[in-house]
């Protein structure tokens, strides 16, 4: 089995040392050690590596990313089958994080998802502040109403 040492893992995969070794202390990777102490990561932990650069990308936390990686098996490389597994759980939520993404895009410019950016509007899209019954936040853009904008609240 080929290894690779923590400077080649860092040129190969584009994370600084620092981080390997943050993500081995957060349990994300592992690294067997060499009789000096030295760390050797196998080349498949190219992947896992892969995929938590590209989950904390799109805003996924550390202990998700943990979660997920504890679904992966620990006495053999995973396979396509093991990450596509993984990655169905997350299409869901990866889902959810797009339109949210695409609600604050079209909203960014006139109205931040209450009406408190836009007092103009505000009077239209959360009179009385009725948004405020459903919690905390841009309520606009994590908790839209209904499809049909006509219905009301």
């Amino acid at each position: 089995m080929e290894t690779l040492t923590i400077g080649e893992m860092a040129a190969r995969s584009g994370v600084a040392p620092s981080a390997l070794r943050y993500y081995e202390r957060e349990g994300l990777l592992h690294a067997a050690r060499t009789g000096g102490n030295q760390r050797r990561y196998e080349r498949a932990d190219l992947r896992r590596i892969a995929f938590i650069k590209i989950a904390q990308q799109v805003g996924v936390s550390l202990d998700e990313i943990r979660g997920a990686l504890a679904e992966l098996p620990e006495n053999r490389t995973p396979t396509k089958a093991d990450w596509s597994r993984l990655s169905s759980h997350w299409r869901h939520r990866l889902d959810e994080r797009i339109h949210m993404m695409e609600r604050l895009r079209d909203q960014l410019t006139g109205c931040i998802g209450c009406g408190c950016l836009s007092l103009q509007r505000c009077s239209l899209i959360n009179p009385r502040d009725r948004l405020a019954s459903r919690g905390t936040g841009p309520q606009m853009i994590l908790n839209p109403p209904a499809a049909d904008p006509s219905a009301g609240e």
